[in-house]
């Protein structure tokens, strides 16, 4: 197999080191990202690896055109206007890792995919997020950040009203339908899970820290530390989610990521923390004076407010999603900003000046975090770029202002629309990257649709 020049920037001795430091390893995840987040691709044999770093891997250019069931969606242009011919994906550098507590072991790798003459394949979320920290680079600007990870703990199998019900202990079987909000004795009864899910992050390099028993029955964060490269934030969020499904299905539960499993408590998000540094390594967004806000930051709260209501369909893409978003739930309903106030959209932390952030807040743990970061920082660019005002921060309950009145699309539909008529989403996805993912959508969105739920015979078998 001839050996060619990797447009990912990989190398075969990245194998080789891997492989002779792990010999114990048998096979490996080979993980490319689609529109949806979703981790798709193959397992090869050890004796592939080598191969696979020196030649790249022929995977299907419809891969990155399929919906979240995988199934083909024509109007993204990728099956057969393209004849489903093959591209080239190739090895992500430094993503190689062995998993924890697999059966015979395992390693993963992470691929981005490339045309066969090693172009960027611009449909690759991967592509648009570092389109996105290249024209920062250009600007002399590095993005730093973390992303955190919500998610509940549910039992495999329905309660008796059909429902989703929380998991019990794996330590000793005990069951709590409570809301207990940052209790750290009911932290207890899952800590054989969490330190497999802390082992599985240690071994993938992630530093997984804080974990706290969050505002539902059943739901639980974990945080993440921060990156100086978001990229690897990114990746971090991705690998630790599967991290947390493998090890809650070894222990006999269900991790799930939906935005809102549960009508009745507050869904799941996935904040994600951002700073910029100048080329010599200064937070661009610290004040010289405490709580007198430099106007690098106050402008690029302006471009997120600004775009806000374009951008939301990445962070809510799904139909789930928009159940999350409800008044006094924990999750914004308009694109407002404040200080340590966790009712907007765009809170700036307390704490020491010179971590001076953004924490983005109205993602759900269902988007796509390459798609995220790379709209959001597209959000910061235009708000610099333009010396865009914020308007007035918001002191006190963020929820009495109603995303009615700031353009916020209240419904999937509409965000769909928003998205898809958007040059501002369409400049910060690339245009392939955008229109990949709206076709996505719509056809989600169709699906959605025509299917006859329970729902629909719960309120008008027998009334209408």
């Amino acid at each position: 197999m001839p050996t060619l020049i990797s447009p990912s920037g990989s190398s075969p001795a990245e194998a080789e080191a891997f492989l002779a430091a792990h010999p114990e390893i048998e096979a490996f995840d080979i993980i490319l990202h689609d529109a949806n987040g979703i981790g798709r691709g193959k397992i090869i044999r050890r004796h592939e690896l080598a191969g696979f770093y020196k030649s790249g891997r022929h995977l299907p250019i419809s891969i990155l055109g399929l919906d979240i069931c995988g199934e083909d969606v024509h109007e993204t242009g990728l099956i057969w206007d393209q004849g489903d011919g093959d591209l080239r994906a190739w090895p992500v550098p430094g993503t190689l890792k062995p998993l924890h507590n697999t059966t015979p072991p395992r390693g993963e790798v992470f691929m981005s995919m490339y045309t066969l003459d090693g172009a960027k394949m611009t449909s690759d979320p991967r592509h648009a997020l570092q389109r996105q920290v290249d024209a920062l680079a250009a600007e002399g600007l590095f993005p730093a950040g973390a992303f955190e990870l919500e998610f509940f703990l549910l039992d495999n199998d329905r309660g008796p009203d059909g429902k989703m019900q929380p998991a019990r202990d794996v330590l000793d079987g005990r069951k709590s339908r409570k809301t207990e909000v940052y209790s750290v004795d009911h932290l207890h009864g899952m800590m054989p899970l969490f330190n497999d899910i802390y082992a599985g992050a240690r071994a993938a390099g992630i530093t997984a820290e804080t974990m706290i028993s969050e505002y539902a029955p059943g739901q639980y964060e974990l945080t993440l530390h921060y990156r100086t490269d978001v990229m690897q934030a990114a990746d971090d969020v991705v690998r630790l989610k599967r991290i947390v499904r493998a090890q809650a299905r070894a222990h006999g539960v269900t991790a799930c990521f939906m935005a809102k499993p549960n009508e009745d408590y507050a869904g799941s998000g996935m904040h994600f923390h951002v700073s910029m540094m100048d080329a010599a390594g200064t937070n661009v967004f610290v004040e010289a004076v405490e709580g007198q806000w430099n106007p690098t930051l106050l402008h690029a709260l302006g471009g997120l407010r600004d775009t806000m209501a374009e951008s939301m369909l990445v962070f809510a893409p799904h139909a789930n999603s928009w159940r999350r978003f409800a008044s006094q739930s924990y999750a914004p309903v308009s694109p407002s900003w404040g200080v340590n106030n966790r009712s907007v959209a765009l809170r700036i932390p307390a704490g020491d000046l010179r971590a001076r952030r953004i924490e983005h807040r109205p993602s759900g743990v269902d988007a796509n975090p390459y798609l995220v970061a790379a709209t959001v920082l597209a959000g910061i660019r235009h708000g610099m770029r333009n010396r865009i005002d914020p308007g007035p921060e918001t002191t006190g309950n963020g929820y009495e202002d109603g995303a009615e009145h700031a353009g916020i699309p209240t419904d999937w539909k509409s965000a769909i629309d928003a998205a898809r008529r958007s040059a501002f989403l369409k400049d910060a996805l690339g245009e392939d990257m955008h229109r990949t993912f709206t076709a996505i959508k719509a056809a989600e969105y169709q699906r959605v649709m025509r299917t006859v739920s329970e729902v629909d015979f719960d309120l008008y078998l027998h009334t209408v």
